[in-house]
């Protein structure tokens, strides 16, 4: 069954370069972030983990945690990072999910089921669906799901900008126009009546449609 935006994360037990984890007691109270890569030890992979350990800070401030995750081994993962660190230069500060028996990576969607149940022979071409992102919510409902190309670097800031996005929603039933960015004008949702509108922002909104009712970032 293909996952869907609002399905529940699938929860999971897996080793980490972390330690022993369980997804949904591991996320808490807060947000968090699921990444997976196609192999260790490949290029564009180095550079996406790398810059999303610059990023972590930003995360850590909107209340969200980051797990990776691959189908290499922990192991392996514990190597790499190294690699990570030198070429990087920014060492990977959150843990990354070992799934050699590619249970996560099917329970998640990234691979097809006729997938084999081992890591081993395969090769980062097999492996090509795994370059996904899911957001999950404090709910532990999944928020953002992205899958990018083998060959093609993921966009990390657009990552932090959507959790921008959706954290707003979940505060202040608004929604953000096309190419926004934290503090710009938003959109007020269409399910508040202008009543409830009037509660919610008492300095009223600037509306070139009946339906389009734009007023300032909430703070």
């Amino acid at each position: 069954m293909a996952l869907r935006i609002n399905d529940e994360a699938p929860d999971f037990t897996a080793e980490t370069t972390e330690g022993k984890i369980r997804l949904h007691e591991w996320i808490g109270d807060g947000w968090a972030i699921l990444f997976s890569h196609p192999k260790d030890f490949t290029p564009v992979c180095t550079t996406e983990l790398g810059y999303m350990a610059s990023l972590k800070p930003q995360f850590d401030k909107r209340n969200c945690k980051i797990i990776g995750l691959s189908v290499d081994p922990v192991d392996d993962h514990a190597k790499w990072v190294k690699d990570i660190e030198e070429t990087q230069g920014h060492a990977v500060n959150y843990p990354l999910i070992g799934d050699p028996e590619l249970k996560i990576a099917k329970l998640y969607d990234m691979l097809p089921a006729d997938s084999g149940d081992s890591a081993k022979g395969r090769t980062p071409a097999n492996n090509a669906t795994v370059r996904s992102v899911f957001v999950i919510g404090p709910d532990k409902k999944i928020k953002l799901m992205l899958t990018y190309p083998m060959s093609t670097g993921r966009n990390f800031d657009e990552v932090l900008r959507v959790l921008d996005s959706i954290q707003l929603t979940a505060t202040h039933k608004v929604a953000t126009p096309v190419n926004w960015k934290q503090g710009e004008d938003v959109i007020i949702i269409p399910s508040v009546s202008d009543e409830e509108a009037k509660q919610k922002f008492p300095q009223g909104w600037k509306a070139p449609k009946p339906y389009l009712r734009i007023v300032p970032q909430p703070k």
